[in-house]
């Protein structure tokens, strides 16, 4: 069913080639949106996950290549725009170990010049994507909007001072933002640097799955639950300058998680840690679990899809599209 809030909108999606953002633009272009689809520049002119998407959805669509660090390509991208919605960023904990001035530059000053843009435009709406990652182990649970941030990482802190920087705009010059706080997204085009699909791809190759701390838990939420609440976050009136959090509410270690993909695959495994795939003590986020009662009472959001319904659709997508990963091998 189509949403006709959406509907020959012009919209700039960053970050559009990526796993959840690829997805927004589809879901976007279904309800009848005009997409501008900002990606990062590559000289293969490869658009990222956006290759996968129905041909028949592209003739409202405009893959804009460029560099979040290009203030000038950005306003560019978001002539004519009315809403934005900014996924762009380094995403990867691991390496912000290895380059954490790339992931500042890129999560901060890129977030920075997305603002920039959109208060010069006059855009109608920002919507900015922060990460649960910001929270850092749970210090009370559920984790609601008011938790205390934590920069356990680099990437967290990046994307802390991002948040920040979005709340100044709002703050000083009223700029129209909302930003949302996606907690351990998960589903099909979803890369082996994430946990779930780490899982799947070994547990339908190998018979040992190689993983970090097994004891940690996450709130896992499927990828077009998250898309809808994006999409809330643009349409729903009176909500500028909120945080809301988007993730179901229920937890599940690590190691839980894995012998579950385990029995959906039927195929026993063996779970090993590996020491690689380990955080740093102190940067290691030992629980997220999601406080989602203000995005269920402001935005009218509501997960829909669980764990196991989820995963299925995951796996079944993973095992028809195994050319796409290199299981086994460590992806950071």
């Amino acid at each position: 069913m189509t949403n006709n809030f959406w509907k020959n909108r012009t919209i700039l999606v960053t970050g559009a080639g990526g796993f959840i953002g690829s997805q927004l633009v589809e879901a976007l272009l279904a309800d009848g949106a005009c997409v501008h689809a900002f990606v990062r520049y590559n000289s293969r002119g490869d658009p990222g996950l956006l290759r996968l998407l129905p041909s028949e959805l592209g003739e409202n669509l405009t893959v804009i290549a460029g560099n979040l660090s290009d203030q000038h390509a950005i306003i560019k991208a978001a002539q004519g725009c009315e809403f934005v919605f900014h996924l762009g960023a380094l995403i990867s904990i691991p390496y912000s170990y290895y380059h954490p001035a790339e992931v500042a530059e890129t999560n901060f000053m890129g977030t920075l010049n997305v603002l920039m843009a959109c208060r010069e435009l006059g855009v109608k709406r920002l919507i900015h994507t922060s990460t649960s990652e910001v929270y850092g182990t749970a210090r009370r649970a559920p984790i609601d909007e008011a938790h205390p941030l934590q920069g356990q990482s680099p990437y967290s802190a990046s994307k802390i001072g991002a948040d920040k920087m979005v709340e100044s705009f709002y703050c000083a010059y009223n700029l129209p933002v909302v930003t949302v706080r996606p907690f351990n997204t998960f589903g099909p085009r979803q890369s082996a640097r994430a946990v779930i699909p780490t899982i799947i791809t070994q547990a339908l190759t190998e018979n040992t799955v190689h993983l970090g701390n097994l004891d940690t838990t996450r709130d896992f939420t499927y990828v077009s639950d998250t898309v809808h609440g994006f999409m809330r976050a643009g349409e729903t009136d009176g909500v500028e300058g909120g945080v809301f959090n988007l993730g179901t509410g229920q937890e599940i270690r690590i190691g839980d998680i894995a012998q579950r993909i385990a029995g959906l695959i039927d195929h026993p495994v063996k779970i090993v840690v590996d020491q690689e795939r380990l955080r740093p003590e102190k940067s290691e986020v030992l629980r997220l679990i999601s406080d989602n009662r203000l995005a269920r009472e402001k935005l009218g959001w509501v997960p829909q899809v669980s764990l196991d319904v989820g995963l299925e659709r995951t796996i079944d997508w993973i095992r028809g599209h195994l050319d796409l990963y290199h299981p086994g091998r460590y992806e950071f």
